[in-house]
C-alpha cells in the first residue's frame, strides 16, 4: 500500500499553514502562531463532543487534525458556542503565559485555516457540527 500524500508532506503542510498564519496573526514567529492556531483549536474543540470532533480534525491536514485532538480531556461536556468576544477572550487565557493571540485572532486563523483544507470536505463536515460552528471559523 502507498502511503497517502498528505502524511508523506504533513511536515511541510504544517509548516507552510504556520508561515501563514504567522503572517495572518501578525505575529513574528511559527512558535508564537503555533501557540495561538492550538489555543483557537482548544477554544473550538471544547464546544464539540468527542465524535464531533474527530468529524472536524478529519476535515483538516493530518497534523492540523492531530491538534485539535491532542490532550483532549474528553470526559468534559461540550461548552456552547457564545459571542466572538467571549471566545476570543477564551482563547487569549489559553496557557496566557504564551499565547500572543489579538483580538483578531479567531478571524485571523479561519482566513489561514480556510486556505490550508479542502473546501468541500470543511464545510461537510461543519454542517455535522453543532449550530455555532459555521460561525466560528468565518473570516
Amino acid at each position: 500500500m502507498t502511503v497517502p500524500s498528505a502524511l508523506v508532506h504533513a511536515s511541510r503542510d504544517l509548516e507552510r499553514f504556520l508561515l501563514d498564519a504567522r503572517d495572518e496573526l501578525g505575529l513574528g514567529t511559527t512558535h508564537q502562531a503555533y501557540a495561538a492556531v492550538r489555543a483557537v483549536l482548544v477554544t473550538f474543540r471544547a464546544r464539540l463532543t468527542p465524535a464531533e470532533g474527530v468529524v472536524f480534525a478529519n476535515a483538516l491536514p493530518p497534523l492540523l487534525g492531530a491538534m485539535v485532538l491532542q490532550g483532549w480531556d474528553m470526559a468534559q461536556p461540550p461548552k456552547p458556542f457564545g459571542e466572538r468576544a467571549a471566545l476570543t477572550r477564551e482563547a487569549i487565557g489559553h496557557r496566557h503565559d504564551h499565547t500572543l493571540l489579538p483580538q483578531t485572532g479567531i478571524a485571523d486563523v479561519a482566513r489561514a485555516l480556510r486556505r490550508h483544507v479542502d473546501a468541500e470536505a470543511f464545510e461537510r463536515a461543519l454542517e455535522r457540527l453543532p449550530p455555532g460552528a459555521r460561525k466560528f471559523w468565518a473570516a
